[in-house]
């Protein structure tokens, strides 16, 4: 009598499914803090259970087990972590919008089909990342056009003082969400050509060596489009977020630590420049430094962000006992307010861990990578989103002047959530693609 022959199994066929079991694990666990979140919402509004909690939780494992498939077909070497740190921060997110208004939260569930629709799709599509570095040029005039288009005439639109929108017909959007990767593109594939001649100081400026005045050229450009976003679009947020993605990439591409300081010069001196140009820099600098001036005017969000913070101590009110609506934007710029009211600070520390995976996840694949196209792309994706998450908070908490920008997975915004999810699926690729590979040295 013939046996079977047991199925033989490589040790890197035995990583892939033990990084896809352990995935489809963390999701399980993330669907089931996001549905006993959303039950305690309605409980500490209605003090009962909300009616469609079943088919919420059906909704929830349906999205996440759909990406997790498209991960286990499309890069099945990915990194266990990204997925679900991202279901969890969305889903939070999703229930914290729902508490404090239903409408907004059936729109953002729409963005979420279509954000893990394209998070499917770009792992189908982008099977080689290394492909991009072809076209680094054409997505650097894409994320240019991107990036000024709110400022032509007609389609542009000026919402609550930044010029950041654009409608074309029923449609609105923030193109600058999507710009800020294809300029992580561009300037990964553009310092993979230059990072030789960028990191060679061949000029002297007294006892020290640095590069070529004329290679700081990029640093130039960067510093001048981070202005015109500053200057004629009115967005903090957005231009410090693009001059630091790039000084960042720069320095990772180089190793020279006088661009990180040449970068920071520029841009204090340009954001000093601005603050005494411009009414709007001032008014954000003066509510940062003194809130208090104008309590009932300029000052009231920040002022009542930080009651909801001391509120919440340290557990927190409960969800879904916090005041709100007393907080304008609250499902946008100021939702880690009310996460902190509603969590304490227990559960805004467990959000900002996430966001610190999500950002150490992303290094280690850019670290295992090393000095490649992959490598600096994951540096650039990861600086997006975690400088992003910390400009937000810092904001709210009054480290930095108050920007606008959104928390990534969490505010309310459809433009930042569908790009986030095609970030994350450039991160995911990414580590399919290198993970594999041993660590390679990094030149001093």
């Amino acid at each position: 009598m013939r046996t079977a022959t047991p199925e033989l199994v490589t040790p890197a066929e035995f990583v892939r499914r033990r990084r896809r079991t352990t995935e489809l694990g963390l999701l399980v666990l993330a669907g089931l803090i996001i549905g006993g979140a959303y039950a305690l919402a309605s409980l500490g509004r209605n003090s009962s259970l909300p009616a469609d909690v079943g088919l919420f939780l059906m909704g929830i494992f349906g999205l996440v087990v759909a990406a997790h498939l498209a991960v286990r077909r499309f890069a099945p070497a990915a990194d266990a972590l990204f997925l679900p740190l991202a279901a969890l921060l969305n889903g939070l997110g999703y229930v914290f919008i729902s508490r404090l208004d239903t409408d907004l939260a059936a729109k953002q569930l729409g963005w979420t089909l279509v954000g893990i629709g394209l998070f499917v799709l770009t792992l189908a599509v982008v099977r080689d990342i290394r492909v991009l570095q072809r076209y680094r040029y054409t997505f650097g005039l894409i994320g240019f056009v991107l990036l000024v288009l709110p400022l032509v005439p007609g389609i542009g639109r000026n919402i609550n003082g930044s010029r950041i929108w654009v409608a074309i017909g029923p449609v609105s959007f923030q193109p600058g969400e999507f710009a800020k990767i294809a300029l992580a593109i561009f300037f990964a594939g553009y310092l993979m050509d230059r990072r030789e001649l960028l990191g060679t100081a061949t000029f002297r400026v007294g006892p020290f060596n640095v590069p070529h005045p004329r290679y700081f050229g990029p640093v130039l450009l960067a510093w001048g489009l981070s202005l015109v976003v500053m200057i004629f679009q009115k967005d903090l947020g957005s231009a410090l977020l693009f001059f630091v993605l790039f000084v960042v990439m720069l320095w990772a591409a180089t190793g020279r630590a006088s661009y990180l300081v040449a970068g920071g010069v520029l841009f204090g001196a340009g954001a000093f420049a601005s603050w005494g140009a411009f009414s709007h820099v001032q008014t954000r600098v003066s509510v940062w430094l003194d809130p208090w001036a104008d309590p009932s005017g300029k000052g009231y969000q920040i002022i009542q962000s930080a009651y909801a913070l001391a509120w919440g101590g340290t557990t927190g009110t409960g969800i879904g006992l916090g005041i709100s609506g007393r907080i304008p934007y609250q499902e946008t710029d100021f939702i880690f307010a009310i996460i902190g009211e509603e969590l304490g600070l227990l559960g805004a520390t467990v959000v900002l861990c996430t966001f610190l995976l999500l950002a150490g996840s992303g290094l280690r694949v850019a670290r295992v990578a090393g000095e490649t196209f992959e490598g600096l792309l994951a540096i650039g994706l990861t600086t997006l989103l975690a400088v992003q998450a910390f400009i937000i908070v810092a904001g709210v908490t009054r480290l930095l002047p108050l920007t606008g920008v959104t928390l990534p997975f969490v505010s309310y915004g459809g433009s930042s959530l569908v790009a986030n999810y095609v970030l994350l699926a450039l991160l995911v690729r990414i580590s399919a693609t290198v993970d594999q590979r041993p660590p390679r040295p990094v030149s001093g």
